[in-house]
């Protein structure tokens, strides 16, 4: 592979990352993404608070545990609890109560990877499949770590694109799969 630097943000990289993981452990494609969109979503959540950019909600806590019972449960992905619930067309990671539609979601990776998402995608794939599933829940945050595009520390990384070095993602699968 030739040497692939793609300038993106950290969200659509996790969206994408966390959806490829949820594949490789047995969701189908659309639950995958949505669980995708979920995690990032999360992980923004708290990265903001941290910042001191967003300010938590008591009343969405409380709506949240004042909801039905037994419709929606955790799902963990890269170390991290996803709400989810069972919907007719299959598992959806949820915002609030509301399911997050996959089909939203695959239109925000294509506009955020531009031309590259397949390359991306596939660079992923493979790097997902170099473990096994029990392997890969256990290392897929670590695996992250290794190749999420470097942004400046604090406020100001909020927000700002980097480097997705291709070959790094391809470096980091295991060799003897």
């Amino acid at each position: 592979m030739s040497h692939k630097m793609i300038s993106i943000n950290r969200a659509p990289v996790l969206t994408l990352w966390t959806a490829i993981v949820a594949e490789r452990l047995g969701f189908n494609e659309d639950e995958s993404l949505s669980m995708g969109k979920a995690l990032a979503g999360l992980n923004a959540q708290a990265k903001g608070r941290r910042l001191g950019i967003f300010k938590p909600h008591e009343d969405k806590v409380h709506k949240a545990r004042a909801s039905e019972h037994g419709k929606q449960f955790w799902v963990e992905l890269l170390g991290r609890p996803i709400p989810a619930s069972n919907t007719e067309v299959g598992v959806r990671a949820v915002k609030g109560t509301d399911p997050i539609e996959p089909a939203a979601v695959a239109r925000y990776l294509a506009s955020k990877f531009a031309g590259e998402l397949d390359a991306v995608r596939a660079a992923m794939r493979r790097l997902a499949k170099s473990y096994g599933p029990k392997d890969l829940a256990e290392r897929a945050f670590a695996l992250y770590e290794k190749f999420r595009p470097e942004i400046p520390d604090g406020v100001k990384g909020w927000g700002a694109k980097g480097d997705l070095d291709l070959n790094v993602i391809e470096g980091l699968a295991k060799k003897e799969v």
